[in-house]
């Protein structure tokens, strides 16, 4: 893994692969009240899904297939406890090694794989720029309110936000 930390005193930095409503910096800011440096990046042997009644996608190593997206770098660990409790239960933090773009170095990063191995709810393919067209300003604003619950003391998973955000809507 490369390291990111530039002595021993400084705070240990993560690197983490998005590759779906995260690649939108218009999400990222509203969730880490910033948007870090990142680099595009290429996951391989795994597949980007859309699920059944979600607008955000789903991954899951599938052989011979590849995502692309991009690696976040230099997440402190309060914002990576943000980015956990955003992908709630639904998605499992894996280490994974990822290929960069620019230079084909590879990286070790986190990203967030679907934890349902076997969900039937997953098909197809998922498209950012779909997703952005018909999607994105309502959930920055889903994004925006879930932010607004995890301030306060009784909050909301996001899961449980998602739901009553896209049914009130």
């Amino acid at each position: 893994m490369t390291s990111v930390a530039a002595t021993s005193n400084s705070p240990l930095l993560h690197s983490v692969f998005v590759y779906g409503s995260l690649l939108a910096d218009e999400v990222v800011h509203v969730l880490l009240k910033r948007v870090p440096d990142s680099s595009p990046a290429i996951l391989n042997n795994f597949h980007r899904f859309s699920i059944k009644g979600r607008v955000y996608p789903a991954i899951l190593p599938v052989e011979n297939k590849k995502v692309t997206g991009r690696v976040l770098l230099g997440i402190t660990d309060p914002e990576l406890g943000v980015l956990d409790t955003f992908e709630d239960v639904e998605y499992e933090r894996t280490a994974v090694e990822v290929s960069l773009v620019d230079n084909f170095q590879k990286l070790t990063a986190y990203a967030y794989v679907w934890e349902n191995k076997n969900d039937a709810n997953l098909y197809g393919d998922w498209d950012f720029e779909e997703w952005k067209r018909l999607h994105m300003n309502d959930f920055v604003k889903m994004t925006g309110g879930f932010m607004d619950e995890l301030e306060q003391s009784e909050s909301k998973t996001r899961v449980a936000t998602y739901e009553s955000f896209y049914q009130e809507g």
